[in-house]
C-alpha cells in the first residue's frame, strides 16, 4: 500500500503543476475554519483584493472558483455564451481547442479561426472571421501546450471593432506576465492556482468586466452549470455584504492561494515578471547552446514554458523517463498534434530559480550524450549561466545540431 509520506520528492518542470513554497505549504496545514466564518471571510475578501492587482483590474467580481483551470474555462464560457451566439475561437494549441468544444456544447455557432501550433493567432484572421458578426472571441494568452505568447492588444481592437465580448485564457501567464486587464479591454479572464501563482491545483482565479455581466444578466435561459453559475457565487464572495451559502469552499486550497499571493506581493509583480523572463529567456539559450531547436515562433516564446523539438532519432519517452527516475526532474512531452514531437519544460513557482534552470540542462547533458546526440558537451549550462549573469558566452555556443548516431 502507497502512503503519503512514502511518496517521492520531484523538481516539476512540467506545464503544471508547478513547485510550491514551503510557506504556502505550511499554510494548506492551518487548522480549517467554517466557510462562514468571519474570519476566513476576512480572508476571503483579501484574496480578492490581491487577484484584482495581479489580474491588473478593478472589476469587483474577481475571485477564485472551486475547480482546477478548466473550470475557469468552463465557467467563463457557459456563464457568457447562449445557444445561437456567434463565437469566434483562436486555435493555436490543445487549449484552443478546448475552448471550440465547450463553446460548441453550449449551442453557440462556433467560428475556429486557426494556425499552425507553434505560432500565434493572426489578429487579421480574427478581424475577417468576426465580419460576419460576433458575440464573443474567444483565445488563450499563453498556449501551454505549445509555449506560444499570443499578443492581445491587437485581438482587443477586433474585438471592439466586431462588438464583441473578449475571452481571455490566462491558465499559464497570470503571474508569470502582465495580464492587463483593464487596460487591454479583457471581458472575461481565468486562470489556474498551479501555474505561476505557485500554489496547489484546485483553484481557478477569474474576473468579469461590468460588460460581461451585463450580458449574463440578459441570458434569456439559465446558465447551464448550477455550480459554476457566476451570479450564484457571487452571492457567497461579495465583498463587505451579507453572504449567501453556495457550496463549501475549499478552505485549505483558498488559505494556500491566499499565502501564494502574499509571496507575490513581497517580490513584487515587475520582480516576478523579471524574474520569469530571465531565468525563461537562460533556459533557452542553454537548450539552444546544446543544438535544439526551440519549437514555439522566435518572438513569440513564453518565459515560463518552453517548448522544444525532440531532436531525430531520440527517443521523447525515454528521456523524460530518464529525468525523472535518475534525477528526480518531471517535464512533460507533446499534446494532440506534437505529441511525441516536442519537450514541455516549465519555470514556474517555486521551480523558476537559477538552480532548476542549471539542474535540467545538466541532467539532459548527460541523457542526450548517452543517447547519442551530438554537441558540446557543457554548453547548455555555460550558456545559461552566462544569460544569468548578464553577459554572453566568451565565445559563440557549439551546439552542432545533428540527428543521434
Amino acid at each position: 500500500m502507497t502512503k503519503v509520506d512514502q511518496l517521492p520528492q520531484r523538481l516539476l518542470l512540467g506545464p503544471g503543476p508547478s513547485e510550491v513554497h514551503p510557506r504556502v505549504l505550511r499554510a494548506l496545514a492551518t487548522p480549517v475554519l467554517g466557510h462562514l466564518d468571519p474570519a476566513f471571510l476576512a480572508l476571503m475578501d483579501q484574496v480578492q483584493a490581491d487577484l484584482r492587482e495581479v489580474f491588473g483590474t478593478t472589476n469587483l467580481v474577481t475571485l477564485p472558483l472551486s475547480g482546477t483551470g478548466t473550470a475557469g474555462m468552463e465557467a467563463a464560457i457557459v456563464n457568457l455564451v447562449e445557444p445561437g451566439d456567434r463565437v469566434v475561437v483562436g486555435i493555436a494549441g490543445a487549449f484552443g481547442e478546448r475552448m471550440a468544444e465547450i463553446a460548441g456544447r453550449c449551442g453557440a455557432e462556433v467560428v475556429r479561426v486557426e494556425t499552425p501550433w507553434g505560432r500565434p493567432v493572426d489578429p487579421d484572421d480574427l478581424r475577417r472571421a468576426a465580419a460576419g458578426g460576433a458575440d464573443v472571441i474567444a483565445l488563450v494568452h499563453a498556449e501551454t501546450s505549445t509555449g506560444v505568447l499570443q499578443p492581445l492588444e491587437p485581438v482587443a481592437e477586433v474585438a471592439r471593432e466586431a462588438g464583441a465580448l473578449l475571452l481571455v485564457d490566462c491558465v499559464t501567464s497570470l503571474g508569470g506576465i502582465p495580464v492587463d486587464v483593464d487596460r487591454i479591454g479583457i471581458d472575461i479572464a481565468y486562470s489556474a492556482s498551479q501555474k505561476c501563482l505557485g500554489a496547489p491545483p484546485g483553484l481557478a482565479p477569474i474576473t468579469v468586466s461590468p460588460r460581461a455581466l451585463e450580458r449574463i444578466e440578459r441570458r434569456t435561459r439559465p446558465v447551464p452549470s448550477w455550480y459554476l453559475d457566476l451570479r450564484l457565487l457571487t452571492g457567497y464572495w461579495r465583498e463587505g455584504g451579507s453572504r449567501r451559502y453556495h457550496h463549501t469552499a475549499p478552505i485549505s486550497s483558498v488559505y494556500a492561494l491566499a499565502e501564494a499571493l502574499v509571496l507575490l506581493k513581497e517580490e513584487g509583480l515587475e520582480a516576478r515578471w523579471e524574474r520569469q523572463e530571465r531565468l525563461g529567456r537562460a533556459l533557452q539559450a542553454g537548450l539552444e547552446a546544446m543544438g535544439l531547436e526551440l519549437f514555439a515562433a522566435e518572438g513569440h516564446r513564453l518565459p515560463m514554458l518552453t517548448t522544444v523539438r525532440v531532436p531525430e532519432g531520440v527517443d521523447d519517452a525515454a528521456i523524460r523517463r530518464g529525468l525523472l527516475e535518475v534525477y528526480g526532474i518531471e517535464i512533460a512531452g507533446g499534446l494532440g498534434a506534437v505529441a511525441g514531437q516536442i519537450w514541455r519544460i516549465g519555470l514556474m513557482g517555486a521551480a523558476c530559480r537559477p538552480r532548476a534552470v542549471l539542474s535540467v540542462l545538466a541532467a539532459l547533458d548527460d541523457l542526450l550524450a548517452a543517447a547519442g546526440f551530438r554537441f558540446e558537451r557543457g554548453a547548455g549550462v555555460a550558456a545559461a549561466a552566462a544569460a544569468m549573469a548578464g553577459s554572453a558566452p566568451a565565445a559563440a555556443p557549439g551546439g552542432v545540431r545533428s540527428s543521434a548516431r
